[in-house]
């Protein structure tokens, strides 16, 4: 059961990143687009925004993944024992600022890669 549950959450996370990746195009395209030397400037800036896009589903998906994970083990630590309740939810904390800073270097990362690169 828990395998099957493991494997449902990565296929949702896949195709996540499947449709932000396919409406990252959708939105970087511009309206009026006229003349060679621009629609290859189009096409640059829609494959940034479908990397960007791609780079922050990826890294939010098994983040939350992650934090989902991390507060169920805890809850459970803090059902079987709860006088260490008080360390466990601190170490817990603490695990999920981590996790959360990396996403915010993910989303950073897709700022840099669309406006920079």
């Amino acid at each position: 059961m828990n395998k099957k549950r493991t494997a449902l959450i990565l296929a949702l996370a896949l195709v996540l990143v499947l449709a932000f990746g396919c409406l990252s195009g959708v939105f970087a395209a511009e309206a009026d687009v006229s003349g060679a030397a621009e629609s290859a400037e189009s096409k640059t800036i829609s494959a940034k925004a479908i990397a960007a896009g791609a780079v922050v589903a990826v890294v939010a998906s098994v983040g939350g993944i992650g934090m989902a994970l991390s507060i169920r083990k805890s809850t459970e630590s803090m059902a079987r024992q709860p006088e260490a309740s008080g360390k466990i939810n601190s170490a817990m904390m603490l695990g999920l600022v981590f996790i959360e800073t990396t996403i915010i270097y993910a989303l950073i990362v897709a700022i840099l890669i669309i406006f920079v690169l």
